[in-house]
């Protein structure tokens, strides 16, 4: 968890008085209504799809499965996975 902002400085006052009402003097969480998908803030997600759509495109360029394992350090099966889920695409 981030560190703790001042609801003076994000809310109306109106709202900050009506919580006050139900949470005296306590401290309190209040979560993010949307959660962003796996490696959206990181970027990984954008990465590991360039990634798979290379994989893709050098295997149906001519590398073979066995080639694309050492090349990307990934399983046979993982691979596969994702040549064939390209296919779906």
């Amino acid at each position: 968890m981030g560190k703790y902002v001042n609801a003076k400085d994000v809310l109306p006052e109106n709202l900050i008085k009506e919580i006050q009402k139900y949470v005296k003097g306590q401290h309190i969480y209040i979560p993010q209504t949307e959660r962003q998908n796996w490696g959206t803030s990181t970027g990984i997600r954008n990465e590991m799809e360039q990634r798979n759509e290379e994989i893709s495109r050098q295997y149906h360029g001519g590398l073979t499965i066995a080639e694309l394992t050492k090349l990307y350090n990934l399983s046979e099966e993982r691979i596969r996975s994702i040549i064939y889920d390209r296919l779906s695409d």
